[in-house]
């Protein structure tokens, strides 16, 4: 017994089962990529789909035959090739028959094999199945040593090791699989492209990826959708991995009242009944508003599912809240692995091309090599032939006077000097071929047979040749095959759904602050005042902080920001920090990359570039003024671009939109202002420095500009210490640029130079802002309209020091009562204190007084406003 338990022991061996573990692993990762989930370059299958087509191509299911039990080929596949789990092998051969799974299905099944709802195929006894067209090119000539051949998994039957694949179907099938440490998501594309794009790589290797982009212009989804970017499809197409966004197709339908969004496509490998069931979840927990029906109604006529929206909803903001929150939009991760000659490899769309055509050389080699062999062969058999045709009598003698057939044979090879299979075929020639008719068919086969042998020897000695071959092939293959693309491409659509339609268009106003704040805001921010109240505080500021600059815009305008270095950026409304009346903003710096020494000077909002007569009118502190065309601003870089040049004394003061055709009002702080028409400027490139529009002594510079539209249009002025009136544009002669100008107000110690100059409308309100960040709203209209050359009424109360510090001129708003401190007193508040409207008259009056064209109608009307 112990003998017995030596021996056990002597059979025992030690491992370390670390070094066993990492073995056994990595032999196991391998096997998984090399043998399940990868695809293989040359024909884009994974082994089992490999075995699949191979089998039913051994058992001749082609589309021209009946279909086959399905379970029968599985059956099939399992025993022979593939020693897996049978529902694995029909899991795989099911999703080749589905359309929406496969842009050209590889086999052509009868019967259930799931839908896009998600429901699985019928069972395998139930269904059938056979080759579809195209899985037809898939093993065209593999009877022709075209592929090597393999043992399958107990070396009992032969498989190929790859499939001809006369087509790329790695592209325009793709791929997806999961193996150990590593994945493959390939996109199916359309068969045409991709055979142009290979076509143009065939006639230019040095092709580079954005080149061939113009061929393979992107994924082809057979269920269709928008691809949209162009950078993640070019960084996939150029490093094999990338990320694009794929997007339902919709279109809208008016019906009565409500609009319904119609879903005809969506994003590929999206379940159907999943993205249904989200919708209504979303909807459900109010994360979208705005949807009043949900319904399926897709049918074999194609997919079509209703979305039934509410009145007064905004039908693109809704849409693009579902592509947000639902799969109508869907990222797909390109991820291009596959096997080169046994090795996983990530592939660009170029290097895939490249394994796909030295494949088809390599077939293309492989197959005239077998039928030279095949021709040759025969053509030994027919010179025998026509030489015992030749001498038929002798032949015939010599087999007579033979007593077997083996002496028949050697007597043959004796005296025509035959080999053994010669002499065998002359005797196995039955007597028919004698006649004369078959006679020259011998002479035609022999001489047909000879240009055979020469037309594939030049082929093996010419590479060329093999690339014609393999181009007409390919072509003949995109006649019979291609169609139209499924998906369409927006190449230029931003991939973040956080844009701009998911924001409602609104008017904001936009403030910066000397310390360089920034902000936007809803113009309802601003409360309605009389002329004349102290107002209240617009922007929570630091001491030595105040309001510079005030736009009135739209959240979807285009705002380009001029510095007074002469620099210009670009952002769009929407993408500026949202704030709250009493917020001081976020520093410009965050989205503008300012130089050393540079601010903001001015800024403006531009709908769209596209505008025949649009310009951007410059102005300098200087008096120097510029015109350029708005599309010279379309392509603006993230760092800025340069707007104009300046003189290094000078600085750009402000930009506006013109249309080429209007009148210019400059006014400078010695309170003179120059008017004449836009075309004496004329227009210049966008680096170009400009020309003289004032002159101006040293101590003075332009602080006003206006554009004019009609004479009806009134100028504001406005002074340092808040005084101001408006004066028709009537005033203001018409003169050439580069004047000194006339008297536009009369500058006093008590109102102070001009601050700023505007074109306003009496359906406008005016903003004032202090530099210590105080605000009042009021109407223009109850501002008064004066001669040139006057003083102007206070328009608000500075307290101290304070300044004007800048102006905004916004659309008129309904007057908001609130109970502040300005010239609105409550019965109550004139009770408790009878002589506060008495000094508020008393101040009003004295205010008054300070403007030569006041009257007592505008002082009455003063009153009647306090009252």
């Amino acid at each position: 017994m112990s003998d017995q338990k030596d021996k056990l022991y002597d059979k025992i061996k030690e491992i370390n089962i670390a070094s066993e573990m990492k073995t056994s692993f990595l032999n196991y990762a391998m096997s998984v990529i090399v043998s399940r989930a990868l695809p293989n370059a040359k024909d884009g299958l994974k082994p089992v789909q490999r075995r699949i087509l191979y089998a039913m191509h051994e058992n001749n299911m082609y589309a021209n035959t009946a279909h086959k039990k399905s379970a029968r080929i599985v059956g099939d596949v399992m025993g022979k090739y593939h020693p897996h789990g049978d529902s694995s092998i029909y899991d795989a051969m099911v999703r080749m028959a589905q359309p929406f799974s496969y842009r050209k299905t590889l086999v052509d099944g009868h019967g259930n094999f799931g839908s896009v709802d998600g429901d699985g195929a019928a069972a395998m006894r139930y269904t059938e199945a056979r080759l579809s067209k195209i899985a037809g090119e898939m093993v065209r000539d593999l009877d022709k040593n075209t592929v090597p051949f393999v043992d399958n998994y107990d070396a009992s039957e032969k498989e190929p090791a790859v499939l001809p694949s006369r087509y790329p179907n790695l592209l325009v099938n793709g791929s997806t699989g999961i193996a150990v440490g590593m994945a493959t998501n390939i996109p199916p594309h359309n068969l045409g492209e991709v055979i142009d794009g290979l076509f143009a790589y065939i006639d230019n290797p040095d092709i580079s990826v954005l080149e061939l982009m113009q061929y393979i212009k992107g994924p082809d989804f057979p269920t269709g959708g928008q691809i949209l970017g162009i950078n993640g499809l070019r960084q996939a197409y150029e490093t094999g991995k990338g990320i694009i966004a794929v997007r339902a197709k919709h279109e809208f339908v008016e019906t009565k009242n409500r609009t319904e969004l119609i879903i005809t496509e969506i994003p590929y490998m999206v379940n159907k009944t999943t993205l249904i069931e989200r919708i209504a979840e979303v909807v459900k927990n109010k994360i979208i508003e705005g949807i009043s029906d949900l319904r399926d109604e897709s049918s074999r006529k194609g997919m079509r599912i209703v979305i039934e929206l509410k009145k007064d909803v905004n039908p693109m903001v809704t849409l693009n809240n579902l592509y947000k929150h639902t799969q109508l939009q869907t990222s797909f991760g390109i991820n291009m692995i596959a096997l080169v000659d046994g090795q996983p490899k990530l592939l660009s769309i170029k290097d895939a091309l490249i394994h796909y055509l030295a494949h088809q050389v390599d077939i293309i080699t492989r197959r005239t090599e077998f039928d030279l062999e095949k021709a040759e062969a025969r053509m030994h058999i027919l010179d025998a032939l026509v030489k015992a045709l030749s001498d038929v009598d002798r032949v015939i003698q010599i087999i007579r006077d033979a007593k077997t057939p083996d002496v028949a044979r050697q007597g043959l090879i004796d005296t025509y000097a035959f080999t053994d299979i010669q002499a065998r075929s002359i005797l196995t020639m039955q007597l028919q071929r004698l006649t004369s008719l078959e006679i020259d068919k011998i002479y035609d086969e022999t001489n047909a047979l000879k240009l055979k042998i020469s037309e594939y020897k030049d082929i093996l000695a010419n590479e060329d040749l093999k690339i014609e071959i393999i181009k007409n092939e390919l072509l003949e293959i995109k006649q019979k095959y291609d169609d139209p693309r499924q998906s369409e491409i927006n190449l230029y659509e931003d991939l973040d759904i956080d844009n701009e339609d998911l924001i409602p268009v609104e008017d904001i106003v936009v403030t910066v602050t000397n310390n360089g704040y920034i902000k936007r805001m809803n113009v309802d921010e601003y409360k309605l005042q009389n002329r004349g109240g102290v107002g209240m505080s617009g922007v929570k500021l630091h001491e030595d902080d105040y309001v510079e600059h005030i736009l009135m815009t739209s959240t979807h305008d285009f705002h380009l920001f001029f510095t007074n270095k002469g620099r210009v950026f670009k952002l769009k409304g929407y993408k500026l920090p949202s704030g709250s009346r009493q917020s001081k903003g976020v520093p410009i710096v965050n989205f503008l990359t300012f130089q050393p020494g540079e601010k903001l000077a001015s800024f403006t909002s531009i709908r769209n570039f596209d505008e025949e007569n649009h310009y951007l009118f410059f102005v300098t502190k200087n008096g120097i003024v510029k015109r350029t065309h708005i599309s010279n601003y379309q392509n603006i870089r993230q760092n800025g671009i340069i707007a104009l040049n300046l003189k290094e004394d000078d600085e750009l003061l402000v930009v506006k939109s013109t249309d080429g055709n209007k009148h210019i009002l400059l006014g400078a702080s010695n309170g003179k202002a120059i008017h004449f028409h836009e075309e004496d400027v004329r227009e210049i490139g966008r680096t170009a420095t400009g020309v003289r529009g004032m002159s101006l002594d040293n101590n003075d510079k332009i602080v006003g500009f206006a554009v004019i539209d009609a004479i009806e249009d009134d100028i504001l002025i406005i002074t340092e210490k808040g005084y101001g009136k408006r004066t028709s544009i009537q005033e203001y002669r018409l003169q050439n640029r580069g004047g000194k100008g006339v008297k536009t107000l009369n500058v006093t110690e008590k109102n102070g130079k001009l601050s700023t100059l505007r074109k306003v409308t009496n359906d406008e309100d005016l903003i004032v802002v202090s530099d210590k960040g105080i605000t009042i709203r009021m109407p223009i209209n109850q501002i008064s309209q004066t001669k040139r050359a006057t003083q102007g009424v206070r328009i608000i109360s500075l307290k101290g020091d304070q300044k004007v510090a800048t102006i905004a001129i916004v659309p008129h708003q309904e007057e908001i009562k609130e109970e502040i401190e300005s010239a609105h007193i409550t019965q109550e508040q004139m009770a408790l204190n009878p002589q506060k409207p008495q000094v508020q008259v008393v101040e009003l009056e004295a205010l008054a007084s300070d403007n030569e064209t006041d009257t007592d109608e505008t002082l009455e009307q003063i009153k009647l406003d306090l009252e």
